[in-house]
């Protein structure tokens, strides 16, 4: 069973950027979909995005336009690129196969 591990997170102003990495610890070649979600204080998990084995991706209403998932096979790591971030950006982020869940990284916006 694949082991996640997400990095990238950490404090950025509103309007900026962040790249997260989903780091897997085998092969995510055979992994038919990789999501992105997020979970604020108090709140549910949201769903972001997927990345799905064709390379097709698929995103929630909320980040469309804002967030790209991508993914480099040879470095077995998933990526969600965010920018125009603001304040309700702020959650922990995961990363998901379906099966497994990595930790989490926290991802901070300041106005």
């Amino acid at each position: 069973q694949v082991q996640l591990v997400e990095s990238g997170g950490g404090l950025v102003q509103a309007g900026g950027s962040l790249r997260l990495s989903c780091a897997a610890s085998g092969s995510i070649f055979s992994i038919n979909a990789m999501g992105w979600y997020r979970q604020a204080p108090g709140k549910l998990r949201e769903w972001l995005g997927v990345i799905i084995r064709d390379g097709s991706t698929h995103y929630a209403d909320s980040v469309k336009g804002r967030f790209t998932i991508s993914r480099d096979n040879a470095k077995n790591t998933v990526y969600l690129q965010m920018n125009s971030l603001n304040l309700e950006d702020t959650a922990v982020y995961y990363c998901s196969d379906g099966t497994t869940w990595g930790q989490g990284t926290q991802v901070t916006v300041s106005s």
